[in-house]
């Protein structure tokens, strides 16, 4: 793990240190860019749940698709998406809204890895020939996807931050995408019947097996670190 927290140091440095060299009107452009996205995060709110009735009964069968849009497009920002799977829970009943959470949830992944790559890749890419870079990503491409299945589990991780970081490593959009799923399968499943739940009445046992899952994933990622990485050579 400390190996990793160099890595993304050493990444963040060479960013400043970048930034720092560039002209006075591409720093102002990046600190707009920066300012907008920090306006949106502030900005964007998901709707309320008397609004996406509202919208269920205008827009019939086709609310399925509007609420799977609307999830994908919030969660890429730095936004809790628990409040959209409990929706989902609410508004489709169990079945339906764990599939549609599960579903929008790995699309959102995997549409956020790439749209960092696209930003990121090159700059990236170029500073993947230190040694610790060079470890670190192979630790990735060989057992990449349990870490980020057991980051999924743990409800207190970002979910917009582990796909900002995961962009910027090799691990493969198909792996990223799956680990997702299967990560986010547990507490997506406890989320969606938690909503479904609070429509009909309060019990506070229903986030136990929030806990359980953090606890699940905590030991998944020391496991992962203290597993061997067949050698690169």
């Amino acid at each position: 793990m400390s190996a990793i927290f160099s890595y993304f140091l050493e990444l963040f440095r060479d960013g400043f240190n970048t930034i720092s060299e560039w002209s006075t009107v591409k720093k102002l452009g990046f600190t707009l860019l920066c300012c907008v996205f920090l306006a949106a995060t502030v900005i964007i709110d998901v709707p309320p749940l008397t609004v996406l009735r509202t919208w269920a009964d205008n827009t019939g069968a086709w609310f399925v698709v509007v609420f799977t849009a609307l999830y994908i497009s919030i969660t890429q920002f730095p936004i809790p998406r628990t409040l959209l799977t409990l929706s989902s829970g609410i508004l489709f009943g169990p079945l339906a809204g764990i599939v549609i959470a599960l579903l929008s949830t790995t699309a959102s992944a995997m549409l956020s890895l790439l749209i960092v790559r696209r930003i990121l890749g090159d700059w990236t890419r170029s500073r993947l020939t230190s040694a610790n870079a060079v470890r670190v990503n192979h630790h990735i491409e060989q057992r990449g996807w349990f870490a980020v299945a057991s980051l999924r589990m743990i409800a207190a991780v970002p979910f917009s931050l582990l796909n900002y970081v995961a962009g910027m490593t090799n691990i493969s959009l198909i792996s990223f995408g799956l680990a997702t799923c299967i990560g986010s399968t547990p507490g997506t499943i406890v989320t969606v019947f938690i909503g479904n739940g609070l429509a009909q009445s309060y019990d506070a046992t229903l986030f136990i097996p929030t806990i359980c899952l953090a606890i699940l994933g905590l030991c998944g990622l020391i496991i992962d670190s203290r597993l061997l990485v067949k050698s690169s050579t």
